[in-house]
């Protein structure tokens, strides 16, 4: 008896085509570093003559001869992640290197902030308080969580336009995400009430002096100059951005897979139900008593609030603090120690917890160095200035209305270059403010105009820690962001314009 042989003849499966992830944060930057380092041979270098303030003097740009060794370039960008960290920057010659003497150029503040908020919320995690205020806040808000949405970016905005809000958004994370996934929303919103809430008060700054202030000493105006329309664009574009973050929100609650963040392991674990939680311990009472005045008081110390009051130039008050991110970064580790002992965590699950802190945070502080190592590459090749005189000669003899367009139009890709506020007004505005006289626009008008691209273009910008070291710290990718925030900035784009052109017609 013959066996006959069988073959199979069912087709193999094709292989299945291995998806492309869009590339991490790091990636981006790293690109963006090298993009740059490239760019910065073709861009001639240049500078402007400076006045005694040490601002631009507009029409006097000039090329200069570029000093750089193509050794020194690999230098600059082998070294650039450490100067972005604590490069600093030379007095006299402006080159920014870590054997430097000078002025600290490097975001080491910045960094060591960030893991010092990272601690001091990991250890007031790890006393259970902030759990359980969370679920009773979720709780109490489950049939109106949009509230919380709506208040927390008014208060943002109200920071943002006042004292210019932004980089100190980054202690905030660690405490509205889990918030916000309690109550069925999911990452993404929280990003978008944190970046767009803070975001939209900086790009309608009205007393804000690192952005308003240093533009309208830079343009020669007073600056409550131009307020009224400021104060208008604040409301207006407010209201925008709350809808389009609330629009969202609700509709990811609705259907989780429309969320353009997606959703971590245990996102949707907790929410808030119709059974209230247990009863909060003295000691967790305690704790989020500190938590919340720990972050008041810091609003508290870094307001100029005799700028705010009197005006550009006004003296600080005796009680004034005027604190930066040294003194913040002291706060949030003394914070966490005293937390800790209000929380009877104990010396030895205390200082667990500040380190696991520190390694949970330490991602988001890389990025934020990263993204200041590339503006060391453009500052000591020396192509800022050669940038912005190439725009310069674009708002040159046009109407009233084209000319403040075209103001806030050269001013976007400019930002992006610069992301510093104060820094960028600084540079541009003794340029542009000339160019008003004799388009017959109120300088102020240029001011509002020039801020209103530079916030608008840090709202995505990736060189910027509010949007890089945010999203790094609410683990979402930089590529999702991007699909959320453009829509809103398309919409912003449009009512800037509008909010300009009829300005610059009326005079």
């Amino acid at each position: 008896m013959s066996e006959t042989a069988t073959v199979d003849t069912t087709p193999e499966p094709a292989p299945e085509k291995k998806k492309r992830s869009f590339p991490s944060t790091y990636t981006i930057l790293a690109g963006v570093t090298v993009a740059v380092w490239l760019a910065a041979f073709v861009i001639p270098p240049g500078v402007y003559d400076y006045d005694a303030n040490g601002h631009p003097v507009a029409g006097s740009y000039h090329r200069i001869e570029n000093a750089q060794s193509f050794g020194t370039r690999v230098r600059d960008l082998f070294l650039a992640p450490i100067n972005g960290l604590y490069g600093v920057q030379d007095d006299k010659t402006g080159q920014v290197a870590p054997d430097m003497s000078g002025s600290l150029y490097g975001a080491a503040a910045v960094f060591m902030f960030v893991l010092a908020v990272g601690a001091f919320i990991t250890v007031a995690f790890a006393t259970g308080a902030l759990d359980s205020g969370i679920g009773r806040l979720a709780f109490k808000l489950r049939n109106r969580s949009f509230l919380l949405i709506v208040g927390i970016m008014v208060v943002f905005a109200v920071a943002g336009t006042v004292e210019g809000f932004a980089e100190e958004t980054l202690g905030f994370y660690a405490l509205l995400v889990p918030l916000t996934l309690a109550l069925g929303y999911d990452r993404m919103t929280a990003v978008g009430a944190i970046i767009a809430g803070a975001g939209i008060g900086v790009l309608c700054s009205t007393v804000n002096p690192f952005a308003t202030g240093t533009a309208s000493s830079a343009a020669g105006v007073a600056l409550g100059d131009g307020i009224v329309l400021r104060l208008i664009m604040l409301v207006v574009l407010t209201a925008v951005t709350i809808g389009y973050v609330v629009w969202y929100g609700r509709r990811v609650k609705a259907d989780p897979d429309k969320s353009w963040s997606g959703w971590q392991p245990g996102d949707r674990d907790v929410k808030a139900d119709d059974h209230e939680p247990d009863p909060m311990t003295r000691r967790q009472v305690g704790v989020l008593w500190l938590v919340g005045l720990t972050f008041a008081f810091m609003i508290f110390a870094i307001i100029p609030w005799g700028t705010v009051i009197k005006g550009q130039g006004a003296k600080p008050f005796a009680w004034e603090l005027g604190w930066s991110f040294s003194e913040l970064t002291a706060l949030f580790l003394v914070g966490a120690i005293v937390v800790g002992l209000v929380g009877g965590l104990g010396e030895g699950k205390m200082s667990e917890n500040i380190g696991k802190g520190f390694s949970d945070f330490v991602g988001a502080g890389i990025v934020i160095v990263l993204a200041r190592g590339v503006t060391v590459i453009m500052n000591n090749t020396q192509i800022t200035s050669t940038v912005l005189h190439a725009l310069e000669g674009v708002v040159s003899g046009t109407s009233s209305a084209v000319f403040a367009v075209a103001v806030f139009l050269v001013n976007v890709p400019l930002a992006f270059l610069i992301p510093s506020t104060s820094g960028h007004a600084t540079l541009a505005m003794p340029v542009m403010a000339p160019l008003a006289d004799f388009a017959n626009v109120p300088r102020s008008l240029v001011v509002t105009a020039w801020q209103s691209a530079s916030g608008w273009a840090n709202l995505v910008t990736p060189t910027t820690a509010v949007v890089t070291g945010g999203i790094a710290l609410a683990k979402v990718r930089y590529d999702r962001y991007v699909k959320f925030i453009a829509p809103l900035m398309g919409i912003l784009f449009v009512l800037i314009c509008v909010f300009i052109a009829v300005a610059a017609w009326i005079g």
